[in-house]
């Protein structure tokens, strides 16, 4: 593998120590290629996995010329154009139950949503506007010949991919391939990534808290997280600030798991034989990302070849954590599992009606609830925006994110918003 420290300097804009958020993701997901591994799985269990090869459709959708409304089906060489048209009623087609006759000049039937339109019916009249009788329908002007008709494999053509590999699937996904009879899909293997925290003051929950110790609350946040993208996550627990520990720890990760993340330990000056640990076992860049919060990061490879995995390297504070995974971690582990495309996350707009102090230089990410007032998109902070305060992003419902050439912002100003739901 070409080393990480090459491939990445070669960028005009690459500072270690000042690294833009949007280069650095775009980085990182430069480097990634999905895993291998595929699993044929029932269709019913394939819900938020993701495709490792295309999905065939093996029939046209729909399958026949179909009637798009319930109304008459009729010959459009029928209308009279300007004026009305009479027609007889010879009998109805019902949604599997097609008419079986043919439908010659002067004649219609009545026919459902969903009906095979029956031999010579070109168009459909919505049944609204005409006037009918058990033996005879009349058509107001003005109608169109071929209206209200689906054809027959305008939403899929047999033989052709319905649905690309890398493609998430949800319920719409899930309806598209069994719409299609098909009950078994090829899948990805899941994901699987090991997650562990570091520092002598941090202690599982359970533990009884002696003083300066504090209950470790990333590993929650990490799991959940990973959880909702539906990885398998590989929870090791708490390292102490131990070089044997440390280096034990890291190598088991690397050997069971695609990908490791840590939390804590990426700081200089915060234990860095930590720092050096993750260098000594692999290649390791740590980084000063110009954002707040979450400006430390790490981002490698550690293990070797086939036995290891990629790591990233997260800040210990809990908001930092999250907003780290989501702005890095989160589009990187899509790549990694075989996601393709990757979903896009817009930025709103929204008039912030709390003001905000900030200098040019930096991206951040502060925590707010988006809102409708008076018609409009509204957006305020959830309170005190310390890296910290997890309540912050318990309260959130978006991320109000100011650019590096944005300053201080005013109430009332509009600023840029990052919704959280579909990413939490």
């Amino acid at each position: 593998m070409t080393s990480l420290a090459s491939q990445f300097s070669c960028h005009d804009d690459y500072d270690p120590n000042a690294l833009a958020v949007d280069l650095g993701r775009q980085l990182i997901l430069d480097t990634l290629t999905p895993i291998t591994g595929i699993e044929h799985i029932p269709l019913r269990d394939a819900l938020g996995r993701i495709l490792a090869e295309p999905v065939i459709s093996p029939i046209d959708v729909p399958a026949h010329d179909n009637s798009a409304m319930d109304g008459y089906g009729l010959r459009g060489d029928d209308l009279a154009g300007d004026s009305e048209t009479n027609l007889s009623v010879i009998g109805t087609s019902f949604a599997g139950h097609p008419f079986d006759g043919p439908v010659g000049p002067g004649q219609a039937v009545r026919i459902m949503t969903g009906a095979k339109l029956p031999p010579g019916v070109d168009t459909v009249v919505m049944q609204e506007v005409v006037h009918a009788t058990d033996e005879q329908v009349t058509v107001p002007a003005g109608q169109r010949k071929g209206q209200n008709v689906r054809r027959a494999g305008e939403d899929l053509r047999g033989g052709v991919a319905a649905l690309a590999a890398g493609r998430l699937i949800r319920p719409a996904e899930l309806g598209l391939i069994a719409s299609l009879g098909i009950g078994e899909v090829g899948v990805r293997r899941r994901l699987r990534v090991a997650i562990f925290s570091t520092g002598d003051e941090v202690i599982s929950i359970g533990t009884p808290a002696r003083e300066g110790q504090i209950y470790d609350s990333n590993r929650y946040t990490l799991f959940g997280m990973l959880t909702r993208l539906g990885f398998d996550v590989i929870d090791i627990g708490v390292v102490r600030d131990d070089p044997a520990s440390l280096e034990t720890t890291f190598r088991e990760a690397a050997s069971i798991a695609d990908a490791v993340i840590t939390s804590g330990g990426v700081s200089v000056g915060e234990a860095d034989f930590t720092r050096a640990m993750m260098s000594k076992l692999g290649e390791v860049l740590f980084w000063k990302i110009a954002m707040k919060p979450g400006r430390p990061m790490a981002f490698g490879r550690i293990g070797k070849d086939d036995n290891g995995a990629w790591l990233f390297g997260l800040p210990g504070n809990p908001v930092a954590v999250m907003v780290t995974f989501y702005q890095f971690a989160r589009p990187a582990l899509l790549r990694l599992a075989g996601v393709a495309p990757l979903p896009e996350q817009p930025l709103l707009q929204a008039a912030c009606i709390t003001p905000i102090r900030k200098a040019p230089g930096r991206t951040e990410f502060l925590r707010g609830v988006l809102f409708v007032e008076d018609g409009e998109w509204k957006v305020r902070l959830t309170g005190a925006q310390g890296s910290g305060i997890l309540s912050s992003m318990t309260d959130a419902n978006c991320f109000i994110v100011l650019g590096p050439a944005q300053g201080s912002v005013a109430a009332g100003d509009p600023v840029a918003v990052q919704i959280l739901d579909g990413i939490v």
